[in-house]
């Protein structure tokens, strides 16, 4: 292989994360109620992944799928409103979750939509609840820490790196973010998600 036949291999290709084996899109989803803003939060069915945990609409993304698309299809499939109704506004900034998947995160408007005529897929989302974005701007979340500790498999093959088993992997320590509205907790991803947005509202990077 020459240096124009790697060119050609490479020119097409974008950057996405290396550990690519989970790639996930989500929409941060506004709508207007009373002329007010407010964001939409989803309480996940009893019979699906992460039961009864807050969440955005959205799901894997597909290997024909942009981000975009599969965010915009989840909200589709998960709240049963119509493509034409989903207006995005921006990406908005990556995120991990403590599993390693990649998290797209875009957010978008909700047109044309009362919402007590939401026909959400009761299969995956168990209630749906609104809230005002005067909300969050007015109420930080609690912040709380959460610490990971590598720990090899067995087998791995500690004589091949320096220092061996005395090898100094550091730990994994990040913030864990909790909003409290009414009777809801809104925490972990979601929380970490919206939290984002706010900043990003306030100026505040």
């Amino acid at each position: 292989m020459n240096i124009n036949e790697i060119k050609n291999k490479m020119k097409n290709t974008s950057p996405k994360p290396i550990d690519d084996d989970s790639r996930f899109s989500v929409l941060v989803p506004l709508i207007e109620i009373d002329e007010k803003l407010h964001l939409i939060y989803e309480v996940r069915s009893k019979s699906i992944r992460q039961p009864g945990e807050i969440s955005f609409p959205g799901g894997k993304i597909e290997d024909d799928e942009t981000p975009e698309f599969a965010a915009v299809r989840e909200t589709n499939e998960e709240l049963g409103i119509p493509v034409s109704n989903i207006e995005i506004i921006s990406e908005m900034d990556y995120a991990t979750s403590k599993s390693g998947s990649f998290v797209y995160t875009f957010l978008g408007i909700i047109k044309n939509t009362n919402i007590n005529e939401i026909n959400y897929n009761k299969d995956e989302v168990s209630e749906l609840f609104f809230v005002p974005l005067s909300y969050f701007l007015e109420n930080d979340p609690e912040e709380y820490f959460m610490n990971y500790y590598p720990k090899a498999d067995n087998d791995f093959p500690h004589h091949m790196i320096n220092d061996g088993k005395d090898y100094n992997w550091g730990n994994i320590r990040y913030p864990v973010y909790f909003y409290k509205y009414n009777d809801y907790t809104i925490w972990g991803l979601t929380a970490k998600i919206t939290y984002c947005l706010i900043r990003k509202i306030k100026g505040k990077h």
